[in-house]
């Protein structure tokens, strides 16, 4: 590319520091080389050349980034005379190799070697400074000569040349483009810009990143009023103006607006069926809120989670009202035609609150095979409910424990004394602090009895040191009946543990684990401890109540976890009730292949609709690709529908009849598998 030169206006010395600071694309090594340059450069005022002595350089070590950058330097040199006119050539950024050793060749063996200035290109293309072109790459100009852009995120091609467009045209795609995570955006910018030496600090990406960081860290808005805040700011950069605190509000509503609008595209773009979870809450202040969250699968395949809405709930809290609401924000998102199930806790109000949804939706014919598969019931609330119907018979001995460390941990001076107890205790230390239970989690009385246990030598010692506790501390039977408790819980620990998993997917483990509880009381119904078989035969009702009929729709996902596949459930219904595993098993392939059926006609639907739509691709593509290869893919594509018909089988049919994969890791995503 040939060189482009443009001559410069009458830029006095003093501005010179904020055009260098705008010069954000061009890196340290370069400058610091410049710097050396700018020792012995040579302008000759009131003309229009300007004249470079590189007699010193290599012509190997120059590239269009250096003299760039020198060129700018030359603004920041101080004159001793008063402000002169001066001109400098102008390096494109396209300028290749060959032209950058011609222009050092000039210089050679000379003194002061002149660059004449091409006057008809002074308004030509002017460096690249905007921090937008981090994100965006330059195409060239279109059939109609105008320049183009394109996103380096959704590949989307923009106009940034001519009077009418510019990079305040291409700047907005930033704030809509899925494919670039905004908060990315103003580190990106700083990060450039620090390596460069000077921080040129843009308003609308810092409000943006502060906006953020609010949020993030859950801050309070009138932090910005703080005194000593704002100072400390304005210490780090004096430019930079902090926003009030409802600019702070505005920037956040601003922000969730952007990120609301990203993810309606994403769910109203995804061809798979989504899940949806549901809760309430009560404040502190007794005001009703209703938190709707969105489960699905991406289009690389990965388990998503985002909370749509956690909005204000006002009472009566009945199913006729939950139903309302949720349907109302499930036509704001757009996304009511494309639910699959959802699930929610056992309250009374939310099987009314299903079933009105459900027969809503239904009119409209949007749920997938009329509803069947529409309710599934919370497995985590349902463990808690069995487990806290089992806890209310165990007795004194849990009581005692948990009133045990009350007394403890009710002053500083008696944990301090019961410290002590440990010096006289050989082997014994004290390493793990004692839990308190709460009510509504049963899963943390499990975690008060696991961390008193191992102390039971201390709280004798204790009871002997201090005669206010003896009537708390408990006897040797009822620590031997904690222990057994103990053990008996732990099994229901760990799956409500494995089963509130959020980086996994969850669904493919939940068969097994209600399998494994059950098998867990039927035992409980023989132990010789009357005190365990009286727990056991409690949490038998409420299991029944519930998981009598296991899920459907969870008994799916252990087929389709390529480890298990039918035969993990034939086996599991065996150990059961063998009389009538093979019916259940029956029942479970039916619904199955009932389901699949009606995804094969959607996608058949799809494929047609989209075949116009893939002729139109393969002519635009064919000259990239090849119009060969096009060929050969449709034929192979072809050949393999053509075979799958005459074979007589489906894809699930050829899934089940292949061998189960064989991995010895307890949890795999099988999303990726």
């Amino acid at each position: 590319m040939a060189l482009t030169r443009f001559l410069s206006s009458s830029i006095p010395h003093r501005h010179s520091q904020s055009l260098t600071r705008s010069s954000s694309t061009v890196n340290t090594e370069a400058s610091a080389f410049s710097l050396q340059l700018l020792q012995s450069y040579t302008v000759t005022p009131h003309t229009r050349h300007l004249t470079l002595p590189l007699s010193s350089a290599r012509t190997s070590e120059f590239h269009s980034e250096i003299v760039c950058y020198f060129l700018c330097g030359l603004l920041m040199v101080d004159e001793p005379s008063s402000y002169k006119q001066f001109t400098f050539a102008f390096i494109s950024e396209n300028m290749n190799s060959e032209t950058v050793s011609n222009l050092v060749t000039i210089g050679v063996d000379s003194e002061a070697a002149p660059i004449e200035v091409d006057e008809s290109s002074l308004k030509r293309l002017r460096l690249a400074t905007s921090d937008v072109w981090n994100f965006f790459k330059k195409l060239g100009p279109d059939k109609d000569g105008v320049e183009c852009a394109e996103c380096k995120g959704c590949k989307k091609v923009f106009k940034d040349g001519g009077k009418r467009y510019g990079t305040s045209t291409i700047k907005w795609n930033l704030d809509s483009c899925t494919q670039i995570k905004h908060e990315d955006i103003g580190q990106t910018i700083a990060e450039l810009q620090l390596k460069m030496g000077s921080l040129k600090i843009d308003s609308g990406v810092a409000r943006d990143m502060f906006a953020g960081y609010v949020v993030a860290g859950d801050k309070p808005f009138n932090m910005v009023d703080d005194r000593r805040f704002r100072n400390w700011v304005k210490y780090i950069s004096p430019t930079l103006k902090l926003p009030s605190r409802n600019t702070v509000k505005a920037d956040i509503v601003k922000v969730h607006k952007r990120e609301a609008a990203k993810l309606k595209k994403i769910l109203v773009s995804i061809p798979n069926r989504i899940f949806l979870t549901s809760d309430l809450w009560t404040s502190s202040t007794n005001e009703g809120f209703i938190c709707l969250t969105v489960h699905f699968v991406d289009e690389n395949r990965k388990l998503q989670s985002k909370i749509l809405n956690f909005c204000d709930m006002p009472p009566p809290y009945t199913g006729f009202e939950l139903s309302s609401k949720i349907f109302t924000l499930l036509t704001e998102w757009k996304i009511d035609k494309k639910i699959f199930f959802i699930t929610l806790d056992n309250a009374s109000s939310n099987d009314t609150c299903v079933e009105h949804l459900k027969s809503t939706l239904d009119v409209y014919g949007l749920l997938l095979c009329g509803g069947e598969f529409f309710h599934v019931r919370c497995s985590v609330h349902i463990l808690n409910l069995i487990v806290q119907d089992g806890m209310k018979i165990c007795g004194d001995a849990v009581y005692k424990i948990r009133e045990s460390i009350k007394f403890l941990r009710k002053s500083e001076s008696r944990m301090v004394k019961f410290k002590e107890c440990f010096e006289d205790i050989e082997g014994l230390e004290y390493t793990n602090a004692l839990f308190l239970d709460v009510p509504t989690r049963w899963n943390s009385l499990y975690a008060m009895l696991a961390s008193a246990i191992p102390y039971k030598k201390a709280f004798e010692m204790y009871k002997v040191k201090e005669a206010g506790f003896r009537e708390y501390c408990p006897s040797s039977d009822e620590w031997r009946r904690t222990e057994k408790i103990c053990d008996f819980l732990l099994p229901f620990y760990e799956t409500t543990k494995l089963m509130s998993g959020t980086s996994y997917p969850t669904s493919n483990l939940y068969f097994l684990q209600v399998w494994q509880i059950q098998l867990i009381l039927i035992n409980s119904l023989k132990n010789n401890e009357v005190l365990i078989r009286n727990v056991g035969e409690k949490m038998m009702i409420k299991f029944k109540k519930y998981w009598e009929e296991y899920s459907v729709v969870l008994a799916f996902r252990v087929v389709l976890d390529p480890r298990f596949k039918l035969n993990t459930l034939v086996h599991c219904y065996n150990e059961i009730d063998p009389i009538s595993a093979k019916d259940k098993v029956e029942h479970v392939k039916s619904k199955l292949y009932k389901i699949f059926e009606v995804y094969d006609q959607n996608f058949s639907t799809t494929v047609e609709s989209s075949s116009q739509l893939s002729n139109n691709f393969s002519q635009v593509t064919s000259s990239a690709i090849g119009t060969q290869l096009i060929k050969i893919v449709g034929d192979l594509m072809s050949r393999n529908q053509e075979a799958e018909v005459k074979s007589g089988k489906n894809q699930l049919d050829i899934y089940l009849s292949e061998a189960t994969l064989f991995c010895n890791d307890a949890i795999i995503d099988v999303l990726q598998w």
